[in-house]
């Protein structure tokens, strides 16, 4: 079995060194990096299974670094978890917005974030398993991170793009906002429901005709077709 390997980019020593210490002893391999050069730097050799990521970083902080990540297709898959001192629901909000899949506020236990970097990784690999889903005249190709919508070509950004996955593959089944927040962002938070609202308003916006195809199941929640 290949070793899933876990890099983990915070500039606070003693906390990186317990991250990583606590990754290699859960069967990991786990490297550190207390700023983005040398985060980037490491990225052109390999490409990890999973980023841990704290916001407050000398120089270029953790929500540009995860810009940059989503933005460049060679990493935009790289499943990423916040680990940040910042708790307000707007902070949680940006990050999961900008394409974050998880969120872990300091302090946190050790096996809190083993645990949620197992789920994450088990919730990637399920996706990455997935063909081009289709609907009428609308294609998502999950590899190319290309959406069709009437022979158009769609710019969603990455947790829109995660809404439309989710919906594509459950067509016909109305899902909750609940599940919603669960399939997409992976867990629960405070304010979930305006959350998945304000993403499918700018989904059926972008989508055009074709944004038509999300249904609203009052009192339910959204699905598409049947």
């Amino acid at each position: 079995m290949v070793m899933q390997t876990i890099y983990c980019v915070e500039d606070d020593e003693s906390i990186r060194e317990l991250v990583l210490y606590a990754l290699k002893g859960s069967g990991f391999a786990a490297e550190g990096f207390s700023a983005a050069p040398s985060f980037f730097a490491a990225l052109q050799t390999k490409k990890p299974d999973c980023v841990l990521l704290d916001i407050m970083l000398p120089g270029t902080d953790g929500l540009q670094i995860l810009k940059e990540l989503r933005e460049n297709p060679h990493t935009g898959q790289i499943p990423v978890i916040m680990l940040t001192a910042k708790t307000s629901e707007y902070d949680k909000v940006k990050g999961l917005d900008m394409g974050a899949d998880d969120y872990i506020a300091k302090p946190f236990g050790v096996m809190e974030l083993i645990s949620r970097v197992k789920a994450l990784l088990r919730r990637s690999q399920g996706q990455n398993a997935e063909h081009v889903l289709s609907y009428g005249d609308l294609t998502l190709d999950p590899d190319r991170r290309l959406v069709i919508a009437q022979n158009e070509k769609i710019s969603l950004t990455y947790k829109e793009f995660e809404l439309l996955y989710c919906l594509l593959q459950n067509q016909g089944i109305v899902l909750s906002r609940d599940k919603i927040m669960e399939k997409v962002w992976g867990f629960d938070f405070e304010g979930e429901s305006r959350t998945v609202d304000m993403h499918i308003k700018s989904l059926r916006q972008k989508l055009g005709t074709m944004g038509k195809a999300i249904q609203t199941v009052r009192g339910v929640g959204y699905k598409i077709g049947g």
